[in-house]
């Protein structure tokens, strides 16, 4: 999906939390968004009912069946390749606009569809299911269009799509990820009111994060976070956008001349880069943060261990997530900034096995031996570019 520009070496001048460093910025597709990979969204328990407000201001109840479906959903969309978190949410929009996440027989057109499971009947031309499919349109026959996990298949799309290669799904949309979520709806179901799609980004925000969000320990509020075992690891940055400039350990201040202890790792990108999640896990903190200018701070499991993952030194609109998100490894989190201790956009990438606060160890060591994926992806710094320290 990742589109790159041809690679630039230019000399940047960048300053971390006690860092300074000089390196190279490989610019790239600022707006390249990776997709998260099969496996990475997990479905929690389903609740009896779910209240949310569309975009306009209207509230909706989804009961329990309408939630299972949207479940289904999810499962299909974490089961197929390159569709990832935003893809789920222009599912969930499509068939909450569709259906209301009901799975419609039509029994006008269709008799038969009736002898299927199903939440009601519809009686749009000939569509069925919770997106509207029409067997006539080449979506499928009566039989698979009354599956849910089929339909979520179908839309998706892809090369391992039911209906590969038409009509397309939401995979065949050319840079469907750079489209807002209601465009690439209609983009799949080309409907007569292409603007509905929209409206409904706020309640499908809302079902993944219900469904998908790890619950709290302990009785009332304020417990620690369950987070769940990742189920990967990837490196934060896209292939081809970054080179290592500055690395964790001691060096030289050139701003003091004093020697001190950098904790992290400095990866200079173009501004703008897109900054992704390095596994699954839960965000504690998305602000300014001091030096570190915007930081995220997201809390993991891997291998049974607690480990929190820092990026530092985002711009405030470079900042996509909200403290409480639920994340999953390979989400856009953030862009590439240089607000803060940082005199050039790079991100400043902490790892701290044992969670927030804990002593900081080798990032991208910590990645390489947890087999990161897109760990080659990057560069490194000329010899005639010197790191400093702070």
């Amino acid at each position: 999906m990742m589109k790159k520009l041809a690679a630039l070496a230019v000399a940047l001048l960048f300053l971390a939390p006690s860092t300074v460093l000089i390196g190279v910025a490989t610019l790239a597709n600022t707006s390249a968004i990776a997709a998260c990979a099969p496996g990475s969204l997990i479905v929690g328990p389903i609740p009896d009912s779910l209240t949310a407000t569309t975009r306009n201001g209207e509230t909706i109840t989804l009961n329990r069946q309408q939630l299972t479906h949207a479940a289904t959903i999810i499962t299909t969309g974490s089961q197929t390749a390159s569709v990832g978190r935003p893809g789920v949410v222009i599912a969930l929009m499509a068939a909450l606009t569709e259906s209301t996440l009901r799975m419609l027989a039509n029994t006008g057109t269709y008799p038969e569809s009736g002898n299927y499971p199903n939440d009601g009947n519809g009686s749009d031309h000939d569509s069925l299911g919770l997106f509207q499919m029409r067997p006539q349109s080449g979506w499928g026959t009566v039989s698979e269009l009354m599956d849910p996990h089929y339909q979520a298949r179908a839309f998706y799309g892809g090369s391992t799509g039911p209906n590969y290669p038409s009509p397309r799904g939401l995979l065949d949309i050319p840079d469907w990820q750079q489209l807002d979520p209601g465009e690439a709806a209609q983009a799949v179901e080309v409907s007569g009111y292409p603007d509905r799609y929209q409206n409904y980004q706020p309640v499908a925000e809302a079902i993944l994060a219900a469904l998908t969000r790890p619950p709290n320990t302990g009785g009332g509020g304020g417990g620690t976070p369950v987070v769940p075992e990742t189920t990967r690891i990837v490196f934060p940055l896209p292939e081809g956008t970054w080179v290592d400039t500055d690395s964790f350990g001691w060096r030289t201040d050139p701003f003091t001349g004093e020697r001190a202890f950098h904790s992290g790792s400095d990866l200079a990108a173009a501004d703008g880069t897109a900054i992704l999640a390095v596994a699954d896990g839960v965000v504690v903190h998305a602000g300014y943060s001091g030096g570190f200018g915007g930081l995220i701070i997201i809390e993991h499991t891997v291998r049974g261990e607690r480990v929190a993952s820092y990026y530092a030194h985002m711009w405030e609109t470079g900042i996509h997530v909200t403290e409480g998100m639920s994340v999953t490894a390979g989400q856009h989190i953030g862009d590439v900034g240089s607000s803060g201790r940082s005199t050039g956009p790079h991100l400043h990438l902490e790892i701290h096995p044992g969670g927030q606060g804990q002593p900081a160890v080798d990032g991208t060591a910590w990645l390489a031996d947890h087999g990161a994926e897109g760990l080659s992806g990057g560069g490194t710094a000329p010899a005639t570019c010197t790191a400093g320290g702070a």
